[in-house]
């Protein structure tokens, strides 16, 4: 006489399955709905995927500059991270990663510190039909290249390392954007004399001369292209206060024109 084996899972309460499952990733979440109606039903519980979600995720999203409207812990989740919401009187942008639910903002160009910006001779405020923002600025003409942002490192997800990009355009008529100095600090941490001396080399310009070496813009999906400044690890628990994403190119008399930004924007990789 044979016995069939008793899979275990299937004795389980609905509520033990979606705690079980609430330790996996949102991918595996999503896969578990697929093995039977039990299964479904645990797997995209409010159980589940609150344990996805940011655990500031109701403090975000009430700050969005629209109503964010949803049925479920799911559905909030496919929502954020398909969707990106705007916060802080639409100059700030926030969405999940996709595949972590780690979070990720875009600064826009409004919130950054950039030389100059206040001044219509040197930088102009446009707008942007590809752009998620109002405005985005357009570069006239400096020689003082300088855009900073910043961020709370208690605003990002603990525990993960980061990239710090500039979200950007060259239009057609441009100049001096061949390479520029990146730098990502701590702020009470490391001076900005200190960060000047490791700072890494970024080419902005599509047609710089070959014998430049730096990191390349590439294209996003979204009409802008992105360089990464540099990266970062956001400690478990730590408190590093405000991390500085910044670009600098002080060459005397090399005028620059034709940069065109959205923002600065940090994502984990």
């Amino acid at each position: 006489m044979t016995t069939k084996s008793l899979n275990p899972f299937t004795i389980l309460p609905e509520g033990c399955i979606s705690e079980i499952i609430s330790f996996t990733t949102p991918a595996d979440a999503a896969r578990s709905s697929a093995i039977s109606k039990g299964f479904k039903s645990a797997a995209e519980s409010d159980v589940v995927w609150d344990k996805f979600l940011p655990s500031d995720h109701q403090d975000i999203v009430s700050t969005s500059v629209s109503v964010v409207v949803t049925d479920c812990k799911k559905d909030l989740y496919f929502r954020l991270s398909h969707s990106p919401i705007l916060l802080r009187e639409g100059r700030l942008s926030f969405w999940l990663d996709k595949t972590s639910g780690k979070k990720c903002y875009l600064l826009s160009a409004r919130r950054l510190v950039i030389s100059f910006s206040d001044i219509q001779l040197f930088w102009e405020w446009i707008s942007d039909t590809d752009s998620r923002f109002p405005e985005v600025a357009f570069l006239n003409t400096v020689d003082l290249l300088d855009i900073r942002g910043k961020i709370g490192t208690r605003a990002l997800s603990l525990g993960t390392k980061y990239a710090a990009y500039l979200v950007f355009k060259i239009s057609e008529r441009y100049h001096g954007l061949e390479s520029t100095n990146a730098m990502v600090r701590f702020v009470n941490q490391e001076s900005e004399d200190e960060a000047e001396k490791r700072a890494t080399t970024v080419i902005l310009a599509a047609r710089a001369p070959r014998h430049l070496k730096g990191k390349l813009p590439e294209k996003r999906t979204d009409g802008w292209l992105e360089v990464e400044i540099g990266n970062f690890y956001n400690g478990e628990g730590d408190d590093n206060g405000d991390v500085e994403a910044w670009l600098l190119d002080s060459r005397p008399f090399h005028a620059k024109c034709g940069l065109i930004i959205e923002g600065l924007e940090f994502c984990p990789i």
